[in-house]
């Protein structure tokens, strides 16, 4: 690693910053996002930090490309073996095939490079989601090509390992053919190759003799309008093969076989590739990266959202307890028959509250000779008090499964939860009554607490004494939904005057002011209990949202990490020499190099075609003149089989219009 050693290590810290799942919500373009996350996720691993630590291992070329457009037979005849299967049948390349001298195999079957695709070496013609590893004698060694699946395959899992592939690639050499050329596919491929400076060489197949001049013209404007002018275009006219699976003539593709010879043979110019290619992808992570950022962020905006709809939901439950606990209806029904039993009813009740004091041991007999009305009027008012939170939860409930519902990301956590579970979230959970019925009874005993430290100084406590702790408890429970908190003296009469008597009852017992404030007391205690109780009833919505979330800090960590990277960018030497790519022939002095096999053209095949120009682009080096590719994966000049697939067309308005054989040939 040498002077590498700071980039990589900010490179593995922006990896293992996501190996979370970051995009879980199904909020905005997520899968968009998902996928960019995925490219950028495939990208560290399969190239930028396995290149980063070898930076002089062997180069990766692949051969990418449409349907059809001679990919299998470019690679079969470049190494002069049938180590791909052409065919006019779609797909025709199913598992990938990385072809690479004896000398780099290690390096490839070690699986430094795409370490998630498993190796298949020998003669295995692979499965699909494996990468076939063959290795040819007579091929140089430090460069490796590899024939991937179609960018365009009817098949999503062949479209995504394809764009793998190519993320992964020091190299491309792009296949294209005179009637897929304008179609957007590939022309998406070749934008991402600008954007990031991926080192790139097009090849233009099965272009009629006719149409040579007006196709390469048509795709050099094209290459231009999409800031690709300059990219080296290799033009190949159609050809008739002898046989389905018969490779080019060795005389038709020996330039380009010189040149990546060339490339092989000569380090500096594998490390200009390797550079420029590596360059790229780091710079491309300035923009990527913070994108990714952007998108967890809305992620974490979205389940905010949803847990502010939970939280107001279940405020709304403790809002509606609160009314019910004020508005004076859990004195109504049984509690009030039960408090009548237990006070009495009639003149006595009118003359207690004429003279309370006056009738106090009346009173007390009354109260003492009766507990079991007593027991009744307790059970019926923590009954009231359990149907009121179960009333309460239901309504959070169901209120907050409605807002997730109407939430992208909320609908998609609930289907993803099943049927089931969404129907339980809309009403409260089953031991909610249980827990009800506890918290109750815990309240019963804190009032019952305050009644006795009340009574604690002398004169309270022979009173306390004379009505009974559990009487003068009870009362207070009454006072609690019979009035406002004693902050406004004593309320209208509810229930028959059942307020107007327990106020005046506890008044007796303890004075205005402390009624008050006994009475504020046991209301705000029972409060915070079922609050606690209907907040562990929001968590049956936020455990969904945390079993997700990706963590607070986890965008502005990504967008650390990119910095990171930045910074250490200049560890990454840059060459400086132009044109230092070789142009078909070892450099002046070196040793003689090791070709890329030859094959000796069948009787009657000549060279065809006339020799393009050759541009650069980067620092790619031209090819040798005379070189025109032949097409490859088709017998004859026009297979029924080359048709649009499903993939889309749509084409920008003046960015790529379509040119027909028929066109090319009339022009």
């Amino acid at each position: 690693m040498g002077g590498n050693d700071g980039l990589l290590e900010a490179l593995r810290e922006l990896r293992r910053r996501l190996d979370l799942d970051l995009l879980p919500l199904a909020i905005g373009d997520v899968e968009t996002d998902r996928r960019a996350l995925r490219e950028l996720t495939g990208q560290l691993d399969d190239y930028l930090i396995p290149r980063l630590s070898a930076i002089d291992a062997p180069l990766l070329a692949v051969v990418g490309g449409s349907t059809g457009a001679g990919k299998s037979t470019l690679v079969n005849s470049l190494v002069g073996a049938d180590v791909s299967v052409p065919g006019v049948l779609r797909p025709t390349t199913l598992a990938p095939t990385l072809v690479t001298s004896p000398a780099d195999e290690a390096w490839f079957t070690a699986q430094n490079i795409l370490p998630g695709l498993p190796r298949v070496t020998g003669d295995g013609h692979g499965q699909p989601g494996t990468l076939r590893v063959v290795t040819v004698p007579d091929l140089p060694p430090g460069l490796a090509l590899l024939d991937p699946p179609d960018i365009d395959s009817v098949v999503t899992a062949n479209r995504e390992l394809a764009a793998q592939l190519l993320a992964a690639a020091d190299l491309w050499l792009f296949t294209t053919t005179a009637a897929r050329y304008a179609d957007e596919v590939p022309w998406g491929f070749l934008r991402s190759a600008r954007e990031r400076s991926t080192a790139l060489a097009i090849i233009l197949s099965r272009v009629p003799q006719e149409a040579l001049g007006v196709v390469k013209r048509d795709l050099t404007r094209l290459l231009e309008v999409n800031g690709l002018g300059g990219t080296r275009l290799f033009e190949v006219p159609e050809l008739v093969l002898p046989e389905e699976n018969a490779r080019l003539p060795h005389s038709a593709v020996q330039p380009v076989a010189d040149w990546l010879a060339g490339i092989a043979a000569d380090s500096q110019a594998r490390a200009d590739v390797v550079r420029q290619t590596l360059s790229g992808a780091l710079e491309s992570l300035a923009t990527r990266v913070p994108a990714l950022a952007d998108a967890v962020d809305r992620q974490l905006t979205a389940a905010e959202d949803l847990r502010s709809m939970t939280g107001a939901a279940y405020a709304g439950g403790l809002a509606s307890f609160d009314v019910g606990m004020l508005d004076g209806s859990l004195l109504r029904g049984e509690v009030l028959a039960r408090w009548q039993d237990f006070i009495g009813t009639g003149d006595l009740m009118r003359s207690l509250e004429r003279r309370v004091g006056r009738f106090r041991d009346r009173l007390v007999a009354l109260l003492t000779g009766r507990p079991a009305s007593e027991n009744e009027l307790r059970v019926a008012l923590e009954s009231g008090v359990e149907a009121l939170i179960r009333a309460s939860a239901d309504s959070a409930a169901e209120h907050a499964l409605e807002s997730w519902s109407s939430h992208p990301a909320g609908r998609a956590l609930l289907e993803a939860a099943g049927v089931t579970a969404a129907g339980r979230l809309g009403r409260a959970s089953a031991d909610l009554p249980v827990r009800a019925e506890a918290a109750v009874r815990s309240w019963q005993a804190y009032v019952l607490g305050l009644v006795r430290e009340e009574g604690a100084d002398k004169r309270a406590t022979a009173r306390i004494t004379s009505y009974g702790v559990n009487g003068a408890g009870l009362l207070l429970m009454l006072a609690v939904f019979a009035s406002t908190g004693g902050l406004t003296g004593i309320e209208v009469g509810i229930a028959g005057g059942t307020s107007v008597l327990s106020q005046k009852l506890l008044e007796a017992i303890f004075g205005d002011q402390a009624v008050r404030t006994l009475t504020v007391k046991a209301r705000t205690d029972l409060r915070s209990r079922v609050a606690d109780l209907l907040g562990a009833e929001a968590i049956r919505f936020t455990d969904l949202l945390d079993a997700v979330q990706p963590p607070e800090d986890t965008a502005l960590a990504l967008r650390a990490a990119a910095h990171a990277v930045r910074d250490h960018r200049r560890e990454l030497p840059v060459t400086d020499r132009q044109g230092a790519l070789p142009e078909g022939a070892p450099p002046e002095g070196s040793p003689p190099e090791k070709s890329l096999p030859e094959r000796s053209p069948p009787e009657g095949e000549g060279r065809p075609g006339t020799p393009p120009e050759g541009e650069r682009h980067g620092r790619l080096p031209p090819a040798p003149t005379g070189f025109v590719l032949p097409a490859g994966d088709r017998h004859a000049a026009h297979d029924p089989n080359d048709q649009p697939n499903d993939q889309p067309n749509d084409q920008p308005p003046d960015a790529f219009p379509r040119t027909t054989d028929r066109e090319a040939g009339e022009a």
